[in-house]
């Protein structure tokens, strides 16, 4: 099978300090891949390189064979873990940027996901709660028919019932056969939606692996080998 996402000998380093040492990883087209370690594990940075928001030290990172640029971005829908919302613009404002700005952006999509919140285009983003703003963000990464969906943290920060419907989102509108990769430190909330794990320790492979093997290799949910891995 294709890989999708790959790096080789990647690092990255700020200043004297390693975020990512020689990382070496394949990430096949069409499953559910979890980016998963704690906080400064070197998550973010990965996701970054893979955007071409930075430039590794050492290295090499691919998205569909091609190094991160105007092509990869193409294909790529990207949520980040902050905020990319423009308060003063309408939800339909913003819908209307998205469909400027990517060509695989649908508006159908967008407003049959907006329509099961009871969010209206003509609301502006200052007037949403917090949960609101962080859904709207969601659907307007999701309403992509992109190859690769790259979501950086996204269930940090909100409640369990949030959570459920943000995994649900994702899986039930993702494009047919891409592949999501989800960074996130919250192992239990996505353990059953993952096909392969990819496990970060100060910036080095700790683990990687097909999730239902190693679940019935060590007969264990995931959260509870990560939590032995990390001695949580």
């Amino acid at each position: 099978m294709n890989s999708i996402l790959s790096a080789a000998g990647l690092s990255k380093s700020y200043g004297a300090a390693p975020a990512l040492q020689n990382v070496t990883l394949e990430i096949p087209a069409g499953g559910t891949v979890g980016l998963l370690g704690p906080n400064g594990s070197g998550k973010s940075t990965f996701i970054k390189l893979a955007m071409g928001m930075l430039q590794p030290t050492s290295g090499e990172i691919f998205i569909d064979g091609k190094k991160p640029g105007v092509e990869t971005k193409r294909i790529t829908a990207y949520l980040p873990d902050a905020n990319f919302l423009t308060e003063w613009m309408t939800v339909g404002q913003m819908m209307d940027y998205c469909a400027d700005f990517f060509a695989d952006f649908s508006k159908d999509k967008a407003r049959a996901m907006l329509s099961r919140l009871a969010i209206g285009e003509k609301q502006r983003i200052r007037t949403l709660s917090k949960g609101n703003k962080e859904k709207v963000s969601l659907i307007l990464t999701m309403a992509r028919d992109a190859r690769l969906y790259i979501l950086d943290e996204p269930i940090a920060g909100v409640d369990p019932a949030a959570r459920d419907y943000i995994l649900d989102t994702v899986l039930a509108n993702r494009a047919e056969g891409s592949t999501v990769l989800l960074c996130t430190h919250l192992i239990y909330d996505v353990q059953n939606v993952l096909t392969q794990a990819v496990f970060l320790n100060r910036g080095t492979i700790a683990l990687n692996a097909n999730v239902a093997d190693l679940c019935a290799q060590e007969g264990k949910p995931l959260d509870e080998i990560f939590k032995e891995m990390f001695r949580w």
